[in-house]
């Protein structure tokens, strides 16, 4: 979905919080940052950057710090998920999902409370406007699934001409093929972004 971005002056809204919910997760699992950059296959300078909320993360990162936590991605979007029962159901009413801003995007996680979900819906607002501001394409196990909402938006891989998407325009692609989303609105673009949750948590 995006790569870091160093945020070396003042750390974006959402950030801060992470960084605290981050290192407070980190502490009661008994992990030094070391340990957890290990099971989360991070560099341990790129955990502490978030931890002081030097970086902001790609969505991808958290994903992969949730593994290494062994907790829901939910939980570092501030919320506490339900235990997995089955017949779940889950409701978000507007404007009430656990949100995080990153350097190009600001995500509000919907249904956080069901636990362990093979799929991650986001609300997005997509804030980059050129792939330029992307360091790379992103290559990550999984599917992802876009339905624009808002504005228009497009679509660079490493094996497809840039798709242009417009509202009610969407598309379904191999998360493995680099990858990036940029607004080619005058304002943010908004979507649906719905994620298959491909990273297990770490077993021991």
């Amino acid at each position: 979905m995006e790569t870091e971005t160093s945020q070396r002056s003042s750390p974006r809204a959402g950030t801060k919080s992470l960084s605290v919910i981050l290192r407070k997760l980190r502490k009661n699992a008994g992990l030094s940052i070391g340990e957890l950059a290990e099971r989360s296959t991070l560099a341990p300078s790129t955990l502490s950057k978030i931890e002081n909320a030097q970086m902001s993360p790609t969505y991808e990162t958290i994903l992969s710090l949730a593994s290494g936590l062994g907790v829901d991605v939910s939980e570092l979007f501030a919320h506490k998920p339900s235990s997995p029962v089955s017949g779940r159901r889950a409701v978000t009413r507007v404007g009430e999902g656990s949100k995080l801003k990153t350097s190009h995007y600001e995500y509000e996680l919907l249904c956080a409370d069901i636990a362990n979900k093979k799929i991650i819906p986001l609300l997005t607002r997509i804030n980059a406007h050129s792939v330029q501001e992307f360091e790379t394409l992103v290559v990550h196990p999984g599917e992802e699934f876009v339905y624009v909402l808002e504005g228009s938006v497009t679509l660079h891989t490493d094996l497809y001409a840039p798709t242009v998407l417009n509202a009610g325009d969407s598309c379904y692609f191999d998360s493995m093929m680099g990858h990036a989303l940029v607004s080619t609105s005058s304002e943010p673009a908004t979507i649906l972004w719905v994620c298959s949750n491909v990273i297990s948590p770490l077993i021991g």
